[in-house]
């Protein structure tokens, strides 16, 4: 048997041993020969009681359960029950070893000074003007600049004189210009009420309003002669 050459604190528990001692003697992980495995646990007891090393409890206790298993190996008539504690073991020690290699593949991945890495910091930002430009870009781009400022303001009152700079007549005015016009002559003929010296505007209220009054019963209207008297006036 080869002499055992490690010592306790290497081993965080008995399935770390374990593993180590099926691997340093080259056993069957999924095949385990518990004679053997029991025959290495237990040398390295007795070298750890040499060197006077504390053991821990669960240390003990899986020798006792190792020596409970080669007893059980023993006997012809307990077979079932040598498969299933094998099998127990088996499934530990293949669990434990497959949360180690996890254990190590984490901790290779967290290196802390290794992938720190910084925030980036925000960069000022720089306001200058770098670009050069020919005059005839800049007269362009300033012509361009003031062609938009002119489509947003209002256009001027000049601009709409032809729609509403026109004197707007009412019918009324002209009813009180058909009656002054009356009153002070005994008649007159309707031509003289419009001409060219009046608006467009201005005839046709005039216009309206001689059909108002008319229509009133405070004008006469002689078709044959075409002049206007005021009713109940004498010529």
């Amino acid at each position: 048997m080869a002499e055992v050459n490690f010592t306790l604190p290497q081993f965080e528990g008995p399935l770390e041993l374990l593993l180590h001692l099926i691997s340093k003697h080259k056993l069957d992980l999924y095949d385990i020969n518990i004679a053997e495995l029991v025959n290495q646990y237990t040398a390295y007891m007795e070298r750890a009681e040499q060197l006077d090393m504390e053991l821990t409890g669960d240390f003990l206790e899986m020798a006792s359960r190792l020596v409970y298993m080669k007893t059980v190996l023993l006997l012809p008539r307990h077979e079932e029950e040598r498969e299933q504690l094998k099998a127990e073991l088996q499934g530990q020690l293949i669990e434990y070893q497959i949360c180690r290699q996890i254990a190590g593949e984490l901790r290779g991945q967290y290196d802390p000074l290794a992938h720190f890495v910084r925030n980036q910091l925000p960069a000022p930002k720089d306001l200058l003007y770098t670009r050069r430009h020919q005059p005839e870009e800049l007269l362009s781009a300033l012509a361009a600049l003031r062609g938009k400022i002119l489509r947003k303001q209002a256009p001027p009152k000049s601009s709409f004189s032809g729609i509403v700079a026109k004197r707007v007549v009412s019918v009324s005015s002209r009813i009180v210009f058909v009656l002054r016009r009356l009153t002070k002559s005994a008649g007159l003929r309707l031509q003289t009420l419009f001409g060219r010296q009046y608006e467009k505007t201005e005839n046709v209220a005039t216009f309206l309003a001689v059909l108002e009054l008319i229509k009133g019963g405070r004008i006469a209207l002689d078709d044959e002669s075409g002049a206007i008297t005021l009713r109940g006036k004498k010529r």
